[in-house]
C-alpha cells in the first residue's frame, strides 16, 4: 500500500494538470467606480467539443474517512472542469498523468481561497473535502457525447494522509 501526503497547491506544481484559480498573484483592475477589483481570465473554459456548452452548478461535499482510500479516478475527454470553493476551508486535489502509473499521482492541499480548473482529459479524483457541507461552484461541460471516463481499482494501492 502506498501512502501519499499532499503538498501545498501552487500554480507551477499544478500547471501540467490545468490552472489554479486564485486572486493571489493574478492580474486585476479596478471597476465599479473604484469599489471593486476584477480578477479576470483566471482559467480557460474548454467546453465546446462536440457541441457542448458551459454548465454552472453547485456541489455540497462531505469528507471521506481518513486515511482517504483511492478507489476511483475520472477524467473528462470533452471539456475542462473548474472547482471553486465558496468558503475558506482547506480541501484536497489528487491528479495523475497516467491512471495506472501510481508514481505519476500528485496530491495537493488547497486553501479555501484556491480553486482548480482541470484541463480536458486530466485524470483526477472526485471532490475531496475535509469538512462537512463544503460548498463549491463548478463550471464544466454539458451537452451531447460521453464526457466522463472512470477507472476503478479493485485492490487499492493508494491512500491519502492528511494531518
Amino acid at each position: 500500500m502506498r501512502m501519499m501526503r499532499p503538498s501545498p497547491l501552487t500554480r507551477e506544481a499544478f500547471r501540467p494538470f490545468g490552472e489554479v484559480i486564485e486572486m493571489d498573484g493574478s492580474a486585476h483592475f479596478t471597476i465599479n467606480q473604484g469599489f471593486t477589483e476584477r480578477f479576470n481570465d483566471l482559467a480557460p473554459v474548454d467546453v465546446s467539443m462536440e457541441g457542448g456548452g458551459p454548465n454552472v452548478s453547485l456541489f455540497l461535499g462531505q469528507p471521506r474517512p481518513a486515511p482517504i482510500r483511492i478507489t476511483l479516478m475520472e477524467r473528462h475527454p470533452l471539456g475542462s472542469q473548474a472547482f471553486i470553493p465558496l468558503q475558506d476551508r482547506p480541501w484536497l486535489v489528487l491528479v495523475a498523468e497516467s491512471v495506472h502509473d501510481f508514481a505519476s499521482y500528485r496530491a495537493f492541499t488547497c486553501s479555501g481561497l484556491q480553486g482548480v480548473n482541470y484541463a480536458r482529459n486530466v485524470w483526477h479524483h472526485p471532490l475531496l473535502v475535509l469538512d462537512a457541507d463544503s460548498r463549491f461552484l463548478i463550471i464544466d461541460r454539458k451537452g451531447p457525447g460521453n464526457n466522463l471516463e472512470e477507472a476503478w481499482f479493485e485492490d487499492t494501492p493508494l491512500h491519502i494522509i492528511h494531518p
